[in-house]
């Protein structure tokens, strides 16, 4: 092998640790669960924005709204169309909306925003109708959808524009809206549509320039004390009037109206004399403007003081990819409004109003809150009988000055990469007796993560793409009792389980996967639903917290397989990983291995440069994972490798090994019982290390090749900056440990690499919605084969990475 060819390699791998070790301290999901084409999926041809739905339990039904087209789906399998209603513009409508400045196609259709129950058979449904808001009234019966054509004004109840936020609910016969409710967007409004119709001032100090989210509905009148009343929250983000910056600056909000409202006498005619707002605290790790509120998940309790509003957060600024969730108790965001101080404007020197704490006198009744017992005591019975002065104080100052902060004291999640966009949040009993909440959130690039919260330590247990182009998840839905998410993006809507427990084989991966829905049965010797486990059952186990696989029986023996080098060739030895959060080791002749100039460990095995006789030998990987401090081991492949007779191959396309089936067999041993000869025991990967002599190396290199340097550079920095699907652990608002992050592939392998037959079972790839990797196959039976790497083109027997995306 050339010098050239040696400085070539040694370059392109000091540029790929760089790029790495700087988001090491990033952790990804434990398991990638790529795009299947037997997911539950609907869309038809034609129909585009699958973005509202309804679920039916009651009708069997999931009604799935789009553009000008209402769907009722089997909700066991959405692929399954029972009915459908289609309520398309007329023509006459689609050009007075193109006369407006709109796009014909586009915003002059008819999108369904608004699909809401209203009795056992009827359901209420609203559509943009090309910039004219109409609702109507929509029956199932006979197997038929049917619109019944008593169309109703819909301003204020949906939005204008088919692409603007906005969120709705319906409580009893009420529909609480947030939303525009003129053509041009410009008066935001929350709107009450019942018999005593109320709204909002349309003041920028009640909202200023707001994008709706999400809206519900907790029942605190229940089992009060205080005889207080039901509550409608609002989240949505607006321009910040409090803050005294160059620029507008945006921040979170929740606000909160009561059910019983019925506005003022004379102050605040149908106007809410309830309506109160504070800022949504979620600070993130980096410097930045405060993170912009997306969607918001209520998990409700029996005790409704213990529910939790679970929120996700995006950056304002296009130049972060860091989202984040956090956690909000209801009893929390209750005690800002109803003990809180208030934010109120004062008028400074230089002519403009800004927002400080007030602290004056505050009157009785307080401003803002519901009419209780101590209100009824007064002789105010309701809304209607408040004074002037309290309704005055709300109507000038209906902003808290106070902060919710969230329930961890930091964001529970904070993950580098595609943005986070919807989210759902299901709480799940174990065999422990404890109950678990498991979030499911979509990102903007076609995948849900799946992550729970073990006391403070955030675990992602796995990624699943879902749709096969990276669309964002527009809407997300949860059928607990059915254990089904339902996710709508432009493109379709598809469903799937919550948990798919047959995945995970052996039962080291049922353990470390730490799936509350899922449990090792020994009996069976599966992996199963603790839904499916019988009650009184304890041959069942589950270990969440600890991840302790104990009590899992010894793993079969993997066989090692002959393998025969031609000395000064390149040798690649696959290795397949079985988690994300897993790293190689690989041992060689009693010790462990570490990346060097001689050998190269990356995610998809060990590449062993220049091999000649002293490099033959047992080469054994082990795929090594860390849980809460401690290790698991599991031997993923076994290599011999023999020296070949007769004269060293040269060329290229001629194989330089040959394959052998051995029946030794070599069994998984654990972490601790390793003893390395090296004199590191404990090597560090790739990434990891500090070898000055790699520097040296690097600046010949360099010096030699700068023109390959830098074309290496510039490939590794474009897909760096991409963005890989990472999330960062914190506990309690600061860091906890994490896992470090695996090497990334690396594919610089000779095109002379020939197939090797392996004997054992089946894996999977798990680190990547990439399909271009090695994948190994143990089937018992040495008629499965890996299918080699990539074949590059050569540089003096070394070459060029091929797929930029698998470095």
């Amino acid at each position: 092998m050339s010098l050239l060819s040696v400085q070539s390699i040694v370059c392109g791998l000091m540029l790929y640790v760089f790029c790495v070790t700087v988001n090491t301290h990033y952790c990804v999901p434990r398991q990638t669960v790529p795009y299947q084409s037997n997911l539950k999926l609907f869309k038809e041809e034609g129909i585009l924005n699958y973005s509202t739905m309804l679920m039916r339990d009651d009708l069997g039904l999931l009604l799935l709204g789009a553009r000008e087209a209402i769907y009722a789906l089997d909700i066991d399998n959405i692929s399954i169309r029972k009915a459908a209603v289609y309520w398309r513009v007329t023509e006459k409508k689609q050009r007075e909306c193109t006369y407006k400045g709109k796009h014909s196609e586009m915003e002059c259709r008819n999108y369904i925003r608004t699909l809401h129950k209203v009795n056992d058979t009827t359901m209420y449904v609203c559509g943009t109708n090309a910039f004219n808001p109409t609702c109507d009234y929509m029956t199932f019966g006979n197997g038929q959808l049917r619109l019944e054509r008593k169309l109703e004004e819909g301003k204020g109840k949906c939005p204008f524009d088919p692409f603007q936020r906005y969120s709705s609910l319906m409580v009893g016969n009420d529909l609480y809206s947030a939303t525009s409710i003129n053509f041009l967007g410009s008066e935001p409004v929350v709107l009450r549509s019942s018999n005593l119709t109320l709204r909002t001032e349309f003041k920028s100090s009640w909202l200023s320039g707001p994008n709706f989210v999400y809206m519900d509905f907790v029942g605190e009148s229940f089992n009060s004390p205080e005889g207080d009343d039901d509550k409608v929250y609002l989240f949505f983000s607006e321009n910040a009037l409090e803050y005294d910056f160059y620029r507008k600056v945006t921040v979170s909000r929740v606000a909160r109206v009561c059910k019983g409202d019925m506005g003022g006498q004379r102050t605040l005619q149908r106007k809410w004399t309830s309506f109160l707002k504070a800022r949504l605290d979620c600070s993130l790790p980096e410097p930045s403007l405060p993170p912009i509120v997306q969607d918001v998940f209520l998990l409700k309790h029996n005790d409704w003081a213990k529910s939790v509003f679970y929120a996700v957060f995006t950056p304002q600024s296009s130049l972060s990819q860091v989202s984040a969730v956090c956690a909000y108790s209801v009893s929390s965001i209750r005690d800002i409004f109803n003990e809180g101080k208030f934010k109120t404007p004062v008028a400074v020197e230089t002519s403009h109003v800004k927002w400080v704490m007030y602290t004056g006198e505050v009157p009785v009744p307080r401003p803002g809150a519901c009419i209780n017992n101590a209100a009824r005591k007064m002789g105010m019975n309701h809304s209607l009988d408040l004074p002037d002065k309290t309704l005055q104080f709300i109507r000038d100052r209906p902003l808290m000055d106070e902060a919710v902060r969230p329930l961890t004291g930091g964001p529970l999640l904070v993950k580098k990469g595609a943005l986070l966009t919807r989210i759902v949040v299901d709480s799940v009993s174990a065999l422990d007796g404890k109950k678990y909440s498991v979030m499911f959130i979509g990102t903007e690039n076609n995948s849900i993560l799946k992550a729970v919260n073990y006391d403070g330590e955030m675990f992602i247990i796995e990624e699943m793409q879902l749709f096969e182009k990276p669309v964002p998840i527009s809407i997300l839905r949860l059928s607990s009792s059915k254990g089904q998410l339902y996710a709508g993006s432009e493109f379709g809507a598809v469903q799937v389980a919550v948990s798919n427990c047959s995945r995970h084989k052996t039962c080291e991966d049922c353990i470390l996967a730490r799936d509350p829905y899922c449990a090792w049965e020994n009996y069976s010797s599966q992996c199963l639903s603790v839904r499916s486990l019988s009650p009184s059952s304890n041959v069942a186990f589950q270990s969440l917290q600890d991840a302790d696989v104990a009590f899992c029986p010894l793993s079969d023996p993997v066989a090692a397989v002959n393998v025969t080098l031609a000395p000064d060739n390149n040798i690649q030895l696959p290795c397949q990983l079985h988690s994300n959060l897993a790293e190689a080791r690989w041992r060689f002749s009693g010790r462990v291995l570490s990346s060097n100039s001689k050998y190269y460990i990356y995610s998809g095995g060990l590449l062993i440069l220049r091999a000649s006789e002293s490099d033959t030998g047992l080469y054994i990987c082990d795929s090594v994972e860390q849980v809460k401090g401690k290790e698991y081991n599991r031997t993923m492949a076994a290599y011999r490798l023999l020296l070949r007779s007769g004269p060293a191959v040269k060329d290229s396309t001629t194989p330089n090994t040959e394959v052998m089936n051995s029946t030794e067999p070599i069994h998984s041993t654990a972490a601790p019982e390793l003893q390395a000869t090296s004199e590191d025991n404990n090597p560090k990967p790739p990434e990891t290390q500090s070898d000055p002599g790699k520097v040296t190396r690097l600046e010949v290199a360099v010096a030699l090749l700068s023109l390959l340097c830098l074309s290496l550079m510039g490939v590794i920095f474009w897909i760096w900056t991409r963005g890989n699907l990472e999330c960062l652990k914190l506990s309690h608002g600061s860091s906890s440990s994490e896992p470090k992050q695996q090497s990334a592939e690396y594919s610089h392998i000779p095109s002379r690499t020939s197939e090797i037959k392996l004997l054992g079972p089946e894996s999977q790839r798990p680190c990547s919605a990439n399909n271009n990797h090695t994948v190994v196959d143990f089937k018992g039976n040495g008629e499965n084969h890996f299918t080699p790497m990539a074949n590059i083109s050569s540089l003096d027997g070394l070459g060029f990475i091929n797929d930029e995306s698998e470095i």
